[in-house]
């Protein structure tokens, strides 16, 4: 039986695939639980239609986080911390403290989207990557200073 993708599915392909299963596979499994819907001829055309507007609301999608990357560029991070003798941080910069900073400064980053490649312990001026989309990402500067 052929059916077209739904949602993406690992083994079976992405979405908008049209793919061919067994009979009992797809009424059993894929269609009721809204994974993929039988292939016909209205289906199909229904699906280009659908194919071009999650293409344009994607290439929408890439434009706004293009255009974020660029306000971010600018931002520079401050992050006051207690330091103890020789300059050592109590604790280290996380994510969520970065995130917060950031939200003071009106963007409203997730902290699973900031990429720290290993844990910050020091005072210092340090390049934190930003993943806005999966196919955007930036540098933000983040300055680890004396509180």
């Amino acid at each position: 039986m052929k059916v077209i993708l739904r949602k993406d599915f690992g083994a079976l392909g992405k979405v908008g695939d049209i793919i061919n299963v067994k009979d009992g596979y797809a009424r059993n499994y894929l269609i009721p639980n809204k994974f993929a819907y039988t292939a016909s001829k209205g289906n199909v055309s229904a699906l280009e239609e659908e194919r071009k507007s999650l293409e344009a609301k994607a290439s929408q999608e890439v434009a706004a986080a293009e255009a974020l990357a660029v306000e971010l560029e600018k931002v520079s991070v401050t992050i006051p911390v207690q330091v103890g003798e020789e300059d050592k941080l109590f604790g280290s910069v996380t994510s969520q403290m970065i995130s917060d900073v950031l939200k003071e400064k009106g963007f409203d980053i997730d902290k699973r989207k900031i990429e720290l490649d290993d844990q910050i312990k020091a005072l210092g001026i340090y390049e934190v990557k930003v993943k806005i989309h999966p196919a955007v990402s930036t540098n933000i500067k983040v300055w680890v200073v004396r509180e």
